[in-house]
């Protein structure tokens, strides 16, 4: 089949004098219509310092692709900062753009029949709604990660954005001073780059890695090195290969790929965001995983790296020390990954993680010694009971106490938490409960950064727990419970908690109970109505009646599946 099979749609034949005549205007000339036409979706931004840097890795790729015998067409996508709409109205708008960027990026090379598209993102929700357009087109892609940014540095410490949330408990809590908490502000981000912890963007870009669809040690490079821009133009080149091999995305993006990345997520302890975002990539690779996959790879996998936010490192670090292929080659030899699945080059995991040693470094400690993990299974679980029949994401790693029992204090959305949380009205014992924050009810399914945060920086992050039908950052971790389902806009069972209600999150039971008899619990049920909609035109109003559920990945098409 020749390389050109889809743009020869738009660029053969005398009907198409018209097409050929406005891509000879962007730079075409006659040899060129017989070659592949690429796309590069190129979410280059100056709202957030996670994108700042993509423009330059997005013209190296142009370059590359052209050099490699390509012809590019370079195009925008949308980008929003979840760290700067954190704790605001604005944070609504958040898991939304992963729907956007992929409608986007299909809208772009549908439109104009692409033959393959280099996808370069930088934010949290880039990258998975680069990989779910990726899988709905199937036509060869690949993806480049801008780049995880450098830690900033204050007082002898490594800091991240997390550790400015966390200053802000720490202020209210009378722990640092006006001057402290500026001095944080001002170090925490030193450059470009998406946020430096195990974070969401570096959780879903090691995932991406791992699944194939990015170049091996590519997830873990600094956005401000060379290295960084030089892997974006090979990986142009490689993506040439891929469109005259006919590499597509479903040939990656497979059962075993999927069980890879969920596997890696757990051993370098990533973020709660990666369940939602893997099952909406699965869906849209039409690939049957559920929540209930997530539990059952946790249990045989332990945390092998001891990474930000509850660990001392960055993904800089974890970089230095083998980066993903390293710990890729530790599950290998125990048997806890499948080698035989392809990459974007057509060698296989096992044939890329030939030449990686079996064990890491002695002289580090970021990646442990098998033999001594972090933790002995993996720190995402997924909790069940009355509250969350459909299943909930707790992080149960990094906490002191795995199972709290207390009485609920109950908040209607993420706002009025936080005012009781910075007014020192939360206590040791409490269980917090946040709703109407998930993705019908926000609707947007916020992320709660600003409170657990707070709590972390008040000290009550081993004493309180906090439960939401809302998400985390990747950089939350304490005793709390999101993605619960169903969410109480569906009248979930969240939706009855009462203020005083007695609550139990175990960990180690893997249990979200509301200890309330099924007899109360149907006579508030009978009395629950369903809350207007909080917005009835534009974006999030859309957005609010097509999306699923969060045991579902909040995916937004074809739910009668």
């Amino acid at each position: 089949m020749p390389n050109n099979k889809r743009s020869q749609a738009i660029t053969q034949g005398a009907k198409r004098a018209p097409n050929r005549a406005m891509l000879r205007a962007v730079g075409f000339g006659d040899s060129d219509f017989d070659k592949p036409i690429v796309g590069v979706a190129n979410g280059f931004s100056t709202i957030t310092p996670c994108n700042m840097g993509l423009n330059d890795l997005s013209l190296s790729a142009e370059r590359a692709l052209r050099k490699a015998g390509a012809m590019p067409q370079m195009f925008g996508t949308i980008t929003v900062s979840d760290g700067i709409s954190m704790g605001t109205e604005g944070m609504k708008y958040s898991l939304v753009s992963r729907e956007v960027i992929a409608d986007s990026i299909e809208t772009a090379v549908q439109a104009e029949s692409m033959d393959g598209v280099i996808a370069i993102g930088g934010c949290d929700k880039n990258m998975p709604g680069a990989m779910i357009a990726l899988a709905r087109m199937n036509i060869p892609a690949i993806f480049v990660y801008g780049g995880t940014i450098k830690p900033g540095h204050y007082n002898g410490k490594d800091l991240t954005i997390v550790s400015a949330f966390e200053a802000v408990g720490q202020y209210t809590a009378h722990r640092i001073d006006d001057k402290e908490l500026l001095e944080v502000e001002r170090h925490a981000c030193p450059g470009a780059g998406a946020c430096g912890g195990m974070y969401t963007a570096n959780t879903m870009s090691s995932a991406i890695e791992v699944m194939g669809m990015s170049l091996p040690y590519s997830s873990t490079m600094a956005a401000e090195d060379e290295e960084k821009r030089l892997s974006a133009a090979r990986s142009a080149e490689v993506l040439v290969g891929a469109i005259e091999k006919q590499i597509r995305p479903r040939d990656l993006i497979t059962r075993k790929s999927l069980e890879n990345a969920i596997s890696v997520v757990m051993a370098v302890g990533g973020s709660t965001n990666a369940v939602l975002h893997l099952l909406a990539i699965a869906h849209a690779a039409e690939v049957n995983l559920t929540i209930d996959d997530f539990e059952e790879i946790r249990a045989r996998v332990p945390v092998l790296c001891d990474l930000k936010p509850s660990g001392r490192y960055v993904t800089t670090d974890l970089h230095q020390a083998g980066g993903i292929p390293q710990v890729m080659k530790m599950l290998l030899v125990q048997g806890l990954l499948h080698g035989d699945c392809m990459t974007i080059s057509g060698e296989t995991v096992a044939e890329i993680l030939c030449d990686v040693p079996e064990k890491p470094r002695e002289d580090q400690d970021v990646i442990r010694q098998w033999n001594k993990p972090l933790y002995a299974q993996g720190h995402l679980a997924i909790l069940k009971g009355n509250l969350s029949p459909e299943g909930a994401v707790a992080k149960i790693t990094g906490v002191k106490n795995p199972k709290i029992t207390g009485p609920a204090r109950v908040f209607e959305s993420e706002e009025a938490c936080m005012n009781a949380i910075l007014a020192r009205e939360i206590q040791p014992g409490d269980v917090v409960v946040i709703r109407y924050e998930g993705p019908k009810g926000g609707p947007g399914m916020r992320e709660m950064l600003s409170p657990t945060s707070a709590l972390i920086g008040e000290g009550l992050g081993d004493s309180v727990g906090l439960i939401t039908d809302g998400r985390f950052s990747g950089g939350t971790y304490g005793m709390v419970v999101g993605h619960v389902a169903p969410e109480a806009y569906a009248g979930g069972t969240i939706a009855l908690v009462k203020e005083g209600d007695s609550i139990t999150i175990d960990a180690t039971q893997r249990l979200l109970q509301l200890n309330v008899s099924d007899e109360e619990l149907a006579r508030r049920r009978a009395a629950w109505q369903p809350p207007a909609p909080r917005y009835k035109r534009g974006v999030l109003a859309k957005y609010a009646k097509l999306v699923s559920t969060a045991s579902r990945g909040a995916i937004t098409d074809s739910l009668d599946d």
